[in-house]
């Protein structure tokens, strides 16, 4: 991603939420949007598939609160091309406003704009935030290709049993990602001897401008970004150092996933290069239905035929749970059909490692076939109640509306 999409972008509009989203809020968007647009529910539609990696890039800038506070940063100071002259006053765009404060103070320089510190003269304060954002190519503390570098994440997927959801699990995934190249040792030279990109001087980065006297940094093209150029290069990585590699790798999924969740596990992804860490591994997980069990949030569903007589009478009633043994619950005399009863602590794992409850829901059932002595106590029970209207109410209250 480059700086400009990074300034210009706007994620919130791309996930459908409001600026004040809360994390909760952002991770429910992506999800339904995820569902709707996954490769697999839409495939061979190029449209979704761009769709779909537009959305993945918002959720990794605004689900991470560091790279959302950045971002939120980045866009208030240039969004609206609200820039900065190199004197520290409002440049072009700027809306004409004047400002009342002092820019050395800012950007955590001397007052009256006697700026001291690292590159570009920014010392401190929102100086950093402008050389994590722009990686500012000259000067002290400027990063160069040649300093390690962060690994990429990637994505991946996996199906589970409805009781590998709920209790947890240790699944292989087999990945395929970049690494260093192993014919080269990752330095995309054949003789493992490369040189400083002319380009951008090994900096891995190149300046354009972006009005009002600041200039904005994209990956250098010619070295892709890695401030190195082969000399003689890699047959296998082509001279990139970094060659496609496959690994199998044992997973745990935590217990209480739900259907579409997405799991981040940090430093499972692709290897760093030059000693920097790995990147993040994104799990997408798929869950898949229960013949009896059904779920709603922390708690686990079921629905459990009983008797008219248990029903009218009231009685004990043995109810399944998921992979532990059957509960007993007791039935009041007069259940009405659907009634909802609650198993506390035989429902999903949560976060704390306390369970959530089973919601036992009853249904009455009503006898097909009836030998003639139960139809003989029917008939009887008919009679006896013969007196009694249960739709009496139902017209009155019709009446009345």
């Amino acid at each position: 991603m480059s700086t400009k999409d990074f300034v210009e972008k706007d994620y919130y509009k791309v996930l459908g939420v409001p600026k004040d989203a809360t994390e909760a809020e952002i991770k429910k968007a992506y999800r339904k949007l995820a569902r709707e647009f996954h490769p697999d529910a839409n495939k061979g539609d190029a449209k979704a598939e761009d769709r779909f990696k537009e959305i993945s890039e918002a959720n990794d800038v605004l689900g991470d609160p560091k790279r959302r506070k950045e971002y939120d940063e980045a866009r208030a100071l240039f969004g609206n091309g609200a820039l900065f002259n190199r004197q520290g006053r409002p440049g072009p765009g700027a809306g004409g406003g004047s400002f009342n404060f002092d820019l050395g103070d800012l950007f955590g320089g001397a007052p009256g704009g006697a700026q001291t510190g690292g590159a570009g003269g920014f010392g401190g304060g929102l100086g950093d935030v402008f050389g994590g954002l722009f990686n500012r190519g000259a000067g002290p503390g400027a990063r160069t290709g040649t300093q390690p570098r962060r690994g990429q994440d990637i994505e991946s997927e996996v199906t589970l049993s409805f009781t590998e959801a709920v209790d947890g699990a240790t699944v292989p995934l087999r990945m395929s990602s970049q690494a260093p190249c192993k014919a080269c040792s990752g330095t995309g030279d054949k003789n493992g001897t490369p040189r400083v990109c002319p380009t951008c001087v090994g900096t891995g980065q190149v300046s354009r401008g972006g009005g009002g006297g600041f200039s904005l940094t994209d990956p250098c093209v010619d070295c892709r970004g890695r401030g190195l150029i082969a000399q003689d290069p890699c047959e296998v990585c082509k001279g990139s150092g970094r060659a496609k590699s496959s690994r199998t790798m044992q997973v745990r999924i935590p217990a209480g996933v739900s259907d579409g969740q997405r799991i981040r596990l940090r430093g499972k992804g692709s290897p760093g290069e030059r000693g920097g860490p790995a990147g993040d591994l994104y799990v997408l997980v798929h869950v898949d239905a229960h013949p009896v069990f059904g779920r709603k949030g922390d708690n686990l569903t079921v629905t459990v035929p009983v008797t008219f007589v248990e029903a009218a009478l009231g009685g004990e009633v043995k109810v399944p749970t998921l992979g532990g043994p059957p509960v007993t619950l007791k039935l009041p005399p007069g259940t009405p059909n659907g009634r909802t009863m609650r198993a506390r602590g035989k429902g999903a794992v949560r976060k704390d490692g306390t369970r959530g409850d089973l919601l036992v829901t009853v249904e009455v059932e009503v006898p097909k076939d009836l030998d003639d002595k139960a139809r003989e106590a029917l008939e009887s029970y008919r009679e006896a109640t013969a007196g009694e209207d249960p739709r009496a109410e139902l017209f009155q209250a019709a009446k009345g509306a």
